[in-house]
């Protein structure tokens, strides 16, 4: 009898694997071998004569061939480099954006305003940046928005999602009060205007980003999906020195609020989840880590929306 119930069982668990192997579930697994990338597309109908264009650019990624709906979640994907550098074309993002378009989603990986002013060290200019960069983002899902049709986009399911300063973008555009500030000691505020209506966002994707202020997490009920590296010393996961909260204290704050939310801990690895943090030189394994990290946002993402 044993015996017989054993095989029943092992019948069963064999064509459940088969069943979620031939029926992958959208926005979840993949179901797409093929995509379209449509590059260096603009995001902002006036560009300041004082810009140059690239900052309001953007790549997307769609599924090729995809004929069951038009209306699509869409990932809006930041770059991470400080407000200082990079664009979203660097390493890894390009092969993230991919696995995103695979499972179904529409992303768009965007460029932004970056600072002349050192926003590495200076917490005023990093904050002016972001200020920025902020309204940029404003700029973008605006753009979304309109042209939801030509993309195929579900306006219901926007994600904000980057990674470090990326990542630092997606919290303080939904969680962020009307002035992006800094109490930096009982003298001395900074303070940066945001001047704009926000769009509702359905979601967030934090990769190894932070939150100016934790008090910020009484703002909204958005979901907050993060990864990020025990070790990492650039944006550390607790609360750092300069009055920045990382994942980790994002994530207890957020669940005494009853905020949904998921955090992915790398043990081990620092910033970009490297062993050894190189911001111009990316491993193949650090790739993996950074694909396993998107797999655990789409899992976060489609119990969220879909379920």
């Amino acid at each position: 009898m044993l015996k017989t119930m054993l095989v029943i069982v092992s019948f069963c668990l064999a064509a459940s694997c088969y069943a979620q192997n031939t029926h992958p579930a959208r926005y979840k697994d993949i179901c797409f071998s093929n995509i379209t990338i449509d590059k260096n597309l603009s995001y902002a109908a006036n560009i300041p004569v004082d810009v140059k264009p690239k900052y309001y650019s953007f790549d997307i990624y769609q599924p090729a061939g995809d004929s069951i709906t038009t209306k699509r979640p869409l990932i809006i994907w930041m770059h991470g480099g400080g407000f200082k550098f990079s664009s979203k074309s660097a390493t890894g993002i390009e092969m993230l954006c991919k696995s995103f378009a695979q499972k179904g989603y529409v992303c768009a990986s965007i460029n932004y305003r970056l600072s002349k002013k050192n926003t590495l060290t200076n917490v005023k200019n990093m904050l002016g940046a972001c200020s920025n960069a902020l309204q940029d983002v404003n700029t973008a899902i605006s753009f979304f928005i309109k042209n939801h049709e030509r993309f195929g986009i579900d306006t219901n399911r926007i994600v904000l999602g980057g990674n470090s300063a990326g990542g630092i973008l997606a919290l303080q555009y939904v969680y962020s009060n009307t002035d992006l500030a800094l109490l930096q000691d009982s003298n001395d505020v900074v303070i940066h205007p945001l001047n704009y209506t926000k769009h509702h966002v359905a979601a967030i994707i934090n990769f190894w980003g932070a939150l100016v202020k934790i008090s910020w997490l009484t703002n909204a009920r958005v979901p907050i999906i993060s990864a990020h590296g025990s070790k990492d010393r650039i944006i550390p996961i607790g609360k750092t020195n300069s009055s920045f909260y990382g994942s980790l204290a994002i994530k207890e704050e957020a669940d005494k609020l009853g905020i949904s939310n998921r955090l992915k801990i790398f043990e081990g690895y620092s910033h970009e989840l490297q062993k050894h943090f190189n911001p111009f030189f990316s491993s193949a394994a650090s790739k993996q880590r950074w694909l396993e990290a998107g797999r655990f946002a789409t899992d976060f993402l489609y119990e969220e929306l879909y379920q």
